[in-house]
């Protein structure tokens, strides 16, 4: 990480404390006053997006500082700014989208007093500036976000954070501390826990697809493999599209090594339940989320991120199917897959069972495991339900995540926490991995056209279940308390800005 400042106000105090960690010092006649919250407020993360998403965070700017209206003390604005910084970092890096990301700095810094800040995020960098009035320069700080922990107990520790300073239950300080001690809080899972859980996520998927115990325990074994040569990758710095290549081989070697000693069962279904616990399903909805909202950089960037993963599956997957082909085991692109050779009930568990393994694995609370397992049975039902009544995939899956989405987002602010952890695990079960395994294979066999006409369906699925989830959400905001209303120049939404009226 790191974080630089460009400050061009007068030279403060020498004793003052800019490190968040002692104690505040007398304000300056350019530091703001802490507001108390307005009464009656709706949720922060809908408040707060409202203001982003209209002009009211950018009111005029007065000419003269208002110094002699302002009380004698109040926190400093570099270290407001950098609270708020530190705050933001955390939530970008635990895969928070970008517009919750500026709505919990423009939160921190409102709640402090500072009333005319401007937030700018994007994939690896947070900037927040500050200007007190048009005769004074701006204050400006950046933090630069380097690594990326998937750790949803620090996310909703942090909601509840930002939820608590816009509520004005914090001082700067107690929110330093607060802050600070959610950083140090250790992982609620051990490390073999999550090892564990990547291989009953393969195993649970090998029996949505049609699997057997066997094809279960092939699954959750080559996962396993996999999840350890991509830690000690991953533990020596080698970067993400590296592991993503080494770690899809197993589960596509053991298929190989089946059907060439002739193991009379489905081996498909082990490189697709191995897929599951590798498809990059939390970024693409970040990344789809940023680029509905309007953060297209964000978007593109998490895009950009999401094409390498999946180009490291598929290059790993195929580097092994092509040793197959040569050693004279026989693929086909047809028929690989039996969906219905589990009953109902079997493959309902089976979406639960990969729900509940995949929230241990992006480190979701313990007490919202069996939410998880509960949502991800849910909308595998809705799922199948839509299916069998004729809907075709790419909008089955749109409705399903839509209700988790919406479920989740209701959830979420009942908690007043962060949506992520009820909904990505939810979705687990519904990620595109027998069309994309089908895709390669066909590449792999040179079948172009039927490689490249599964690979854009696992591509629709995939953006029909990011953007259900972000319907959800923003469905979610009808049903929610409104914010105040706005009236006369601050009616005029951004959208209708960037065109120009």
């Amino acid at each position: 990480m790191s974080e630089q400042y460009g400050r061009h106000e007068p030279a403060r105090p020498a004793d003052e404390d800019t490190n968040g960690l002692g104690r505040p010092s007398p304000r300056a006649p350019w530091e703001p006053e802490r507001r108390a919250p307005r009464s009656g407020a709706s949720p922060w993360q809908d408040r707060l997006r409202t203001q982003l998403r209209f002009s009211g965070h950018t009111a005029s700017i007065p000419i003269v500082p208002p110094a002699a209206e302002k009380p004698e003390a109040g926190p400093s604005v570099p270290r407001v700014l950098d609270l708020a910084l530190r705050t933001g970092e955390l939530l970008l890096a635990s895969g928070e989208g970008g517009e919750d990301v500026e709505a919990a700095m423009l939160g921190i810094t409102d709640a402090y007093g500072l009333e005319r800040c401007q937030p700018n995020v994007t994939f690896v960098a947070i900037t927040l500036s500050y200007q007190p009035s048009l005769v004074e320069p701006p204050v400006t700080g950046e933090r630069v976000v380097r690594r990326r922990a998937v750790d949803y107990t620090r996310l909703d520790e942090a909601h509840q954070l930002v939820a608590a300073i816009t509520g004005a239950e914090l001082t700067l300080e107690e929110a330093y501390h607060r802050l600070a001690d959610i950083r140090r809080n250790r992982h609620p899972y051990p490390r073999r826990l999550l090892l564990l859980s990547a291989g009953l996520i393969a195993a649970f998927a090998s029996v949505m697809v049609g699997g057997g115990p066997i094809v279960a325990l092939a699954a959750c074994v080559a996962a396993l493999i996999g999840e350890r040569l991509a830690q000690l990758l991953s533990d020596r710095g080698v970067p993400e599209f590296y592991q993503f290549v080494l770690a899809s081989m197993p589960a596509a070697a053991i298929t190989v090594l089946m059907i060439k000693v002739g193991v009379g069962i489905n081996p498909y279904a082990v490189v697709t339940g191995g897929l599951f616990a590798l498809l990059p399903g939390r970024a693409l909805v970040a990344a789809v989320q940023d680029g509905l909202t309007g953060f297209y950089i964000t978007a593109a960037a998490r895009l950009l991120e999401v094409f390498y993963l999946i180009v490291g599956i598929i290059v790993g997957i195929s580097i092994v199917l092509y040793i197959g082909d040569r050693v004279g085991v026989q693929f086909t692109v047809e028929g690989t897959f039996n969906l219905n050779a589990n009953p109902r009930i079997v493959q309902l568990l089976a979406a639960g069972g990969v729900s509940l393994t995949f929230a241990v694995l992006v480190q979701v609370r313990r007490v919202l495991l069996p939410v998880a397992a509960a949502g991800g049975a849910v909308g595998w039902a809705v799922f199948q339900v839509l299916r069998e009544a004729g809907a075709a995939p790419v909008l089955a899956t749109a409705v399903a995540t839509g209700l988790l989405g919406l479920l989740g987002q209701l959830l979420a602010r009942w908690h007043g926490t962060s949506a992520l952890p009820y909904v990505i695990p939810a979705i687990g079960p519904m990620l595109p991995g027998s069309a994309m395994y089908q895709g390669m294979l066909a590449l792999a066999l040179g079948h172009t056209d039927t490689g490249w006409r599964s690979l854009v369906n696992a591509a629709s699925l995939a953006l029909a279940l990011a953007a259900g989830v972000n319907v959800g959400s923003e469905a979610a905001r009808f049903v929610l308390p409104s914010p105040p209303p706005r009236t006369g120049r601050e009616m005029r939404p951004a959208s209708k800005r960037t065109r120009g009226f």
